[in-house]
C-alpha cells in the first residue's frame, strides 16, 4: 500500500498542495481525478522524488520511501519524453538495459510489452511516424519495462481511441492483478469511473474525497430515484414534496426524501403494475460538479 501523509508544497509563496492524505492498495486501479491546476501532477512528482514536499510523509509498506524503493517505480509524464527519430523497439530495449537487464533479455521484454500494446507491427518505425495515440502507447511501455512495483502515469488515456484505451486497460490491471501499486491521474471523469474501484477526487491542492467508487456514490446521492410503470405517470408532477428531474409517460426520474418516494410509490402500484423503482446514485461528473458548485458558492461575494 502507498500512503500519503499531510502532504503540503508551496511555489514562490504560493501553497499547491494542502494536507494532501490518501492511499492506493496493491492490486487495484487507483484514479487521481480533478480539474487542470488541481495538484495531481505535483503530487506525483513529490511521490516520485522530482519535488521535495514541504512537510508529510510518504510510506509504502509500512516504510518510508527511499531511493531503494524508488528505483522499483515506473513512471509515465503528461509530457511525452522519448526520442522521436529512435525506432520504438530500439528505444524500449535501451530503456529496459538501463534497468540493468541483458541485452537479449531486453530485447525479448520490449517484443511482448509492445506486442500486448498493439504495436507488433510498427516496432521498426521511428516514434515520429507513429499516431498520436501510438505515441501514447510506447511512452506507457516505456514505463513499464522493469516490471515496477509502483506505477505512476499522469493521463496515460489522453488522446486515446476507445480500443487503445481497452488494450492499455488490459495491460495495468495485469500490472495490478500481478500485486502493483497502480496510480493515474486523470481529468476524463467517464474514462476513470468505468476503469477505476478506488477513487481519489482533489481540487485546489486539497483532497476533496476518495475511497470505493460505489461508497463515493452512496455518500454523494441525492435521494434520487427512478420509477417505471405500465401506467402513465404524468401525475407525479402533482405530488407534494417531489421534484421531477425528468419524465416521460411510463417513466419518471425524480427526488424526494424516503418517506414521499415511499409514498408515491404506494400510489403508483395502487394506479397499476410498476415495473421497477430505483434509486439512482450520482455518477463521478456529478459528484465533481457538486465539489466545483460548493466552491463557486463559498467563493461568491455576500
Amino acid at each position: 500500500m502507498l500512503e500519503l501523509h499531510d502532504m503540503c508544497r508551496s511555489f514562490s509563496g504560493k501553497q499547491v498542495l494542502h494536507d494532501v492524505s490518501f492511499t492506493a492498495d496493491r492490486g487495484q486501479l487507483t484514479g487521481f481525478v480533478g480539474g487542470n491546476g488541481a495538484g495531481k501532477t505535483t503530487t506525483m512528482r513529490i511521490i516520485l522524488g522530482v519535488l521535495a514536499a514541504d512537510s508529510g510523509t510518504i510510506v509504502l509498506d509500512g516504510s518510508p520511501l527511499t531511493s531503494t524503493s524508488r528505483s522499483r517505480f515506473g513512471y509515465m509524464p503528461a509530457e511525452r519524453g522519448l526520442y522521436p527519430k529512435m525506432k520504438i523497439a530500439e528505444q524500449i530495449t535501451y530503456l529496459t538495459r538501463l534497468h540493468g537487464f541483458s541485452k537479449d533479455e531486453a530485447i525479448s521484454r520490449a517484443e511482448r510489452l509492445l506486442e500486448s500494446l498493439g504495436l507488433a507491427d510498427r516496432m521498426k518505425d521511428p516514434l515520429e511516424t507513429l499516431s498520436t495515440g501510438n505515441q501514447q502507447r510506447v511512452q506507457i511501455a516505456a514505463a513499464l519495462v522493469h516490471d515496477p512495483d509502483v506505477l505512476i502515469l499522469d493521463e496515460p488515456f489522453s488522446g486515446l481511441d476507445p480500443l487503445a484505451v481497452d488494450q492499455i486497460l488490459a495491460v495495468l490491471t495485469e500490472r495490478a492483478e500481478a500485486g502493483s501499486v497502480v496510480l493515474f491521474s486523470s481529468h476524463q471523469l467517464d474514462v476513470v469511473e468505468r476503469l477505476c474501484n478506488d477513487l481519489v477526487i482533489i481540487g485546489d491542492g486539497r483532497i476533496l474525497d476518495s475511497g470505493d467508487r460505489e461508497d463515493l456514490r452512496r455518500r454523494h446521492g441525492t435521494l434520487r430515484y427512478e420509477l417505471t410503470s405500465e401506467t402513465d405517470l404524468t401525475w407525479v408532477r402533482s405530488r407534494p414534496g417531489v421534484e421531477v428531474d425528468e419524465a416521460a409517460p411510463a417513466k419518471v426520474l425524480f427526488r424526494a426524501e424516503p418517506p414521499a418516494a415511499q409514498s408515491l410509490l404506494a400510489e403508483a402500484v395502487q394506479r397499476g403494475t410498476v415495473q421497477s423503482f430505483r434509486p439512482v446514485l450520482p455518477n463521478l461528473s456529478e459528484i465533481f460538479r457538486e465539489f466545483t458548485a460548493d466552491k463557486t458558492q463559498q467563493e461568491s461575494p455576500v
